[in-house]
């Protein structure tokens, strides 16, 4: 999720653009059929052994709707396994309903969890009843977490003091949590030593990769400029074949304050919407840009930790390039070096690739840990022909060169957003997460919406409809799917600068033609999603898609978790598995190797208008009179131990 001033939780987005392309149907159609997902065509042939229309998921949808509790499916059980503010290590106090206290917070679960990764215990295993969640925090909604405080349409939150922004960013960051399965429930282990909290307010982290120690990484504090203090808004993540977890730094501009002025950074910080409008800079100087005003620059990058190694020091790996991160997944491609897929979620923003330049050696674990420094950052054109091009982003090739303000790689990653632009990258509808599919070695690109897309005959050619995004005003999303290329030991070509594309679903209610939905057309009436924000696979290699907009444009439908097979007589057949409380966003969601459990995260219950600590919309998961609703991180399983979907 972004947020920027248009995307405030309690404002909603403006200048909506009600048209739809003419011709529409034709062109999703047209990049259907180039894909296989033709899914009517197929299911008339097959004769479906699985489910309705062919699916393998067998379970029955949840009904659409929105209230104050969370849903799961008949035959499933859904169980809350930590809560904002739950203690972590044995000296944590316990979470008290408003008080406002940065120090604890600092040894307690954080605010608005996020991504989720499950890592196996111990290292190296497969084991399926015990590991290590990481855990991204994103953000916070201060309204709903202390007492007294308000917030306005497009202008934010009001009324926090210092205490209460030292509060936040204690509540902002990443948290390992050890996790077990004993008789058939999931705990979280208290007293782990494996437990951690890397905040936004004391956290060291350490700068890797061509901006490290650049001149506009140093600040006051750090005249290095190779380390900070600090992550920030991480929305979604990744992992990575040697067990380290990554973390995308996302809507970071949203908390800087200042003026604007003429300097060497204007240029940057208009292109990354800094400054924002939740303004800690009015109580911390370093989120101050007329104060420090290269602070910005060290924020925007994927972060890598170690889960296993609770003493080591993150690190923000800048050659992964500087966007409004949403997630950071990796694999190996088929010559052994390690590709890392990254959307930067904004409306018109662009679909990175990282390639390294080493290999991974899945012998010496050490010898990996810092492959991500080196290597070439890409940005994708995806052309109407059903090929998508993987451009260099590399200084001193084509447009990126001194006369353009590019001196060095540094300045390429810094800018990341403008080295695309000159590249003629093609601008996306939001593009948030991003995953591979262990089965067949696709990539899979979810875009959650953009109803400021114009037609194809607009004006501004950046607003235009194009192949890969051909709604005008869609409020819907998308997910494409992209295809490498086999190398000649028959594994996917993650290195290759061409491959294929097509749509795996066109999301919206398929019975509204405006919306131009494309689902698998057994879909049922509860079994449609639109705005889809992150995506996994299960080891069957089925996506299941956690949606953040659900509810977007008047539909009053809370968020949920939609399971899909890729391919089969079921493709794009989606189903609704699990349903948030009033006001959350689903995020999250991760298996275990097994695919017996399924880890999601219901991010922010209770936002919306009017909603705010002494009356919130939503009290889950407590329901308890006093305490406000709590980000909280859930644990679905089927009842009868089986896998899920099954």
């Amino acid at each position: 999720m972004t947020i920027d001033s248009d995307d405030l939780p309690y404002s909603p987005d403006v200048g909506v653009n009600e048209s739809t392309q003419p011709g529409i149907q034709t062109i999703i159609s047209r990049r259907l059929l180039l894909t296989g997902a033709a899914a009517g065509a197929v299911a008339a042939q097959v004769t479906p052994a699985q489910g309705a229309g062919g699916s393998t998921l067998k379970f029955k949808d949840v009904a659409h709707g929105n209230d104050a509790m969370h849903h799961v499916a008949d035959g499933y059980r859904a169980d809350v396994l930590i809560r904002w503010g739950d203690p972590l290590m044995k000296d944590s106090p316990e979470f008290v309903p408003g008080k406002v206290d940065a120090a604890a917070q600092e040894k307690q679960f954080g605010y608005n969890n996020d991504f989720l990764a499950f890592m196996p215990l111990p290292y190296g295993s497969r084991n399926s009843t015990h590991g290590l969640l990481g855990v991204n925090h994103e953000y916070t909604n201060g309204e709903l977490m202390f007492p007294g405080i308000t917030t306005e349409r497009g202008s934010g939150i009001k009324g926090l003091t210092k205490e209460h922004v030292e509060h936040e960013m204690s509540a902002f960051g990443l948290a390992v949590v050890e996790v077990r399965k004993t008789n058939g429930a999931w705990r979280y282990v208290k007293d782990s030593t494996y437990n951690r909290r890397l905040t936004m307010r004391t956290t060291p982290f350490r700068i890797a990769g061509p901006a490290a120690g650049h001149a506009r990484m140093k600040t006051s504090a750090d005249p290095t400029g190779m380390r900070v203090i600090g992550t920030i808004n991480n929305c979604a993540g990744g992992w990575t074949p040697w067990g380290t977890v990554l973390s995308g730094e996302e809507g970071f501009n949203s908390h800087f304050r200042g003026k604007r002025e003429q300097n060497a950074e204007t240029r940057n910080f208009a292109r990354y919407g800094v400054p924002g409008t939740r303004s800690w800079g009015v109580h911390v100087d370093r989120f101050d840009i007329n104060k420090e005003l290269n602070e910005p620059n060290r924020f925007g990058w994927v972060v890598e930790y170690d889960p296993y190694d609770p003493k080591s020091t993150p690190v923000k790996r800048t050659a992964v390039g500087r966007v409004k991160h949403e997630g950071a997944m990796t694999t190996v491609s088929a010559d052994g070096r390690v590709a890392l897929y990254t959307g930067d979620d904004e409306r018109f923003e662009y679909v990175y690739k990282f390639v390294t330049t080493g290999k991974f050696d899945p012998k010496r674990r050490e010898s990996n840990m810092n492959l991500l420094d080196e290597g070439t950052l890409h940005v994708a054109r995806f052309s109407e022909d059903g090929t998508v091009s993987w451009l260099p982003l590399v200084q001193g090739q084509g447009p990126l060169n001194a006369g353009n303000g590019f001196n060095s790689q540094a300045d390429v990653v810094i800018e990341a957003r403008r080295a695309a632009d000159l590249l003629g990258a093609t601008p996306m509808d939001r593009p948030e997460g991003i995953a591979i599919n262990p089965r067949n070695g696709k990539v899979y690109v979810v875009l959650t919406y953009n109803e400021r897309r114009k037609g194809k005959d607009d004006a501004n050619a950046r607003e235009r409809a194009n192949a890969a995004n051909p709604r005008a005003g869609n409020k819907w999303g998308h997910i494409i799917e992209i295809s490498p290329p086999a190398a000649s030991n028959g594994k996917a070509d993650h290195a290759a600068l061409i491959s294929r594309w097509g749509f795996l679903i066109v999301a919206g209610n398929p019975k509204d033609p405006k919306t131009g939905a494309q689902f698998h057309p057994a879909t049922s009436e509860n079994g449609w999603f639109q705005a889809p924000d992150n995506i996994v696979f299960d080891p069957k290699g089925r996506a299941w898609i956690a949606t953040d907009g659900m509810d977007n444009f008047g539909n009053n439908m809370a968020d949920g978790i939609y399971g899909a097979d890729t391919t089969g007589p079921g493709r794009a057949l989606s189903k609704h598995l699990f349903r948030a409380p009033d006001g959350a966003e689903m995020c999250g969601p991760a298996f275990t190797p097994d695919g017996r459990t399924l880890f999601v995260a219901v991010q922010h219950p209770g936002e919306g208008e009017n909603s705010h600590f002494e009356k919130p919309s939503t009290r889950w998961p407590d329901f308890k009179p006093g305490v406000p609703p709590r980000p909280s991180v859930v644990a679905i399983t089927k009842q009868d131990g089986g896998e899920i979907g099954s």
